[in-house]
């Protein structure tokens, strides 16, 4: 660098999202941060002045820099107000999936240690209390607990029957000082959430995101998801989810008002869209079979277009093109939580059934502002041509992809290997530059007559009228290649033969992509719901496959 040009603490501060809430507090004191029921409304100052409290609090109780404090609760205000308060305090926040098991929910505390203190949700806290009970056999130390609750209930009676010491969320604000210092990183690469993964291939890991990343992805949320100043955001998006994809301090940057929500239903949607004026939600893909399905009774008119984004596998075309037919400005999102969510967008657009294989799993758009995309050869590392039908692996770079797994050099190294993240999702370039996504590496099937996705099979059968689940592996034959096999959990009430399935792929597949052998049954998920394929492969070497169900 010249001379006459240095970086001083004048011009370059450490970028993290909580300065957003410190401005937003300025900026839009008196507008509404948060609502919660019929009764719960916070402003932006009022949450900038309960967030500083908690901070307080939490270093008076002895977090220091980097600590780590994980939490157990649903969207409620004060996961919102943790996703500040933590941070402010110098210390890593860690929100759980609060559908985990409780074998889980242990391995998971295991890998936090040492983690001083966990906020739990009341209802949760008998999951956590066993959970303690098997890291304590393991030699670890519980953390200590602070109890949170909905605003209406009598804290009192809620902290029965519970481990001695555990606090109160609303006493533990209250002991804080609303003039406290916020604890800023001196380092804006250092780390402010540790994110954990869905374990759809194992035991989850912990993914690890620094201040820098978090900011720069809010920042790019509010563009990628076509944000304006003062949104209504609806928390149909579990707030564990990568931190809410970073809405929850994009919503801060942006002025916002949070509507939190404790149970989701199509009614609800509408509910909020009409009293709330609701701009943006996002979440699974279960969003738009609630909105397609929901009772005539319950759908109305919208007053408004409303932005809805979803990632994950997506329902039936039918049920997107509801969606978007009834006024909603669908989007489709491809992401994962080691690059903090969605970092690539495309709108649905209603299309034909014989396109749906394409558009369901095809073009995922063009990669933002934030990261370097790219479909690389995973040998060679060079660029696959645009030519729309040359395989290569997906792969990422970029400023806000994680710092690397929590305590898991091994799995960081390998994940970031020749200088680029490996997705492990295998795609196309098309000629406009733009994605496919094929499948995963580990899922895709070489049959004889060419790979086969099974993303694109299983595609085609969520479009089978009485289909609720599929899953698609691949079994090796006498030859050594692979076939099709397909495990299809049928909608309660709804039945199919093994050669309905079967002719149902072959009236929209190549002959290779059609499963060549289909059981009937539950589809084997872990705690999060996710569907373990490696479990259904296991399955098939060791000769189970036709005891689990009816086969052909």
């Amino acid at each position: 660098m010249r001379k006459d040009l240095v970086q001083f603490s004048t011009n370059t501060v450490p970028l993290s999202p909580i300065t957003f809430l410190e401005r937003a507090s300025t900026v839009y004191g008196d507008k509404i941060s948060i609502i919660y029921s019929d009764h719960v409304r916070f402003s932006w100052r009022e949450t900038y002045e309960r967030c500083l409290k908690l901070a307080s609090a939490l270093v008076n109780l002895g977090i220091s820099q980097g600590d780590i404090v994980a939490a157990l609760a649903p969207n409620i205000p004060a996961m919102y107000e943790l996703h500040f308060g933590v941070p402010m305090a110098g210390a890593v926040i860690s929100a759980l999936n609060t559908k985990l098991d409780v074998t889980t929910l242990a391995l998971t505390l295991e890998q936090l240690e040492p983690c001083k203190i966990i906020f739990v949700y009341y209802q949760f806290i008998d999951s956590v209390i066993k959970a303690f009970e098997i890291i304590s056999q393991r030699k670890c130390k519980p953390p200590l607990i602070v109890l949170t609750f909905d605003y209406d209930q009598e804290p009192s009676f809620l902290m029965k029957d519970i481990p001695a010491g555990t606090l109160n969320y609303t006493q533990l604000v209250a002991m804080g000082q609303s003039d406290f210092e916020t604890l800023k990183p001196s380092n804006e690469c250092n780390p402010i959430s540790v994110n954990f993964t869905s374990g759809s291939t194992g035991i989850p890991k912990g993914a690890v995101y620094s201040h820098r990343g978090a900011y720069l992805n809010s920042l790019a949320a509010i563009a990628r998801f076509n944000m304006k100043q003062m949104p209504m955001f609806l928390w149909t998006l579990d707030m564990f989810r990568c931190n809410g994809w970073c809405f929850i301090w994009a919503m801060a940057a942006l002025g916002g008002t949070n509507i939190c929500l404790r149970n989701v239903s199509a009614k609800v949607i509408y509910d909020a869209i009409h009293i709330y004026k609701v701009t943006h939600f996002c979440g699974a893909p279960i969003l738009l079979n609630m909105i397609a399905h929901a009772s005539p009774s319950d759908q109305r008119p919208l007053p408004h277009i409303v932005n809805v984004t979803v990632a994950g596998v997506l329902p039936p075309f039918q049920v997107l093109n509801k969606v978007a037919q009834l006024g909603f400005d669908v989007h489709i999102g491809y992401g994962m939580t080691e690059a903090l969510g969605p970092v690539i967008l495309r709108p649905w657009k209603p299309n034909s059934e014989d396109e749906f294989t394409k558009m369901n799993y095809g073009e995922q758009g063009l990669p933002d502002f934030t990261q370097d995309v790219d479909v690389k050869d995973p040998e060679t590392m060079e660029s696959t041509p645009h030519d729309g039908k040359t395989i290569g692996e997906i792969m990422f770079k970029g400023n806000t992809l994680m710092l690397g797994y929590l305590n898991n050099s091994q799995a960081t190294e390998n994940a970031f290997r020749c200088g680029w993240y490996r997705t492990g999702d295998l795609g196309i370039r098309q000629t406009n530059g733009s994605i496919t996504l094929k499948d995963r590496a580990k899922d895709i099937i070489y049959s004889k007559g060419g790979a086969v996705s099974s993303l694109e099979v299983e595609a085609v059968l969520l479009n089978h009228p009485n289909v609720l689940n599929v899953a698609v592996v691949g079994k090796y034959d006498e030859c050594l290649a692979e076939s099709p096999c397909a495990m299809v959990k049928l909608k309660d009430g709804y039945s199919a033969t093994v050669e309905d399935i079967i002719k149902f792929c072959e009236d929209h597949l190549p002959i290779h992509m059609v499963p060549k052998n289909v059981v009937f049954g539950d589809l084997p998920v872990n705690s999060t719901g996710k569907v373990q394929k490696f479990c259904i492969r296991d399955m098939i070497k060791s000769n189970k496959w036709y005891e689990y169900g009816s086969t052909n």
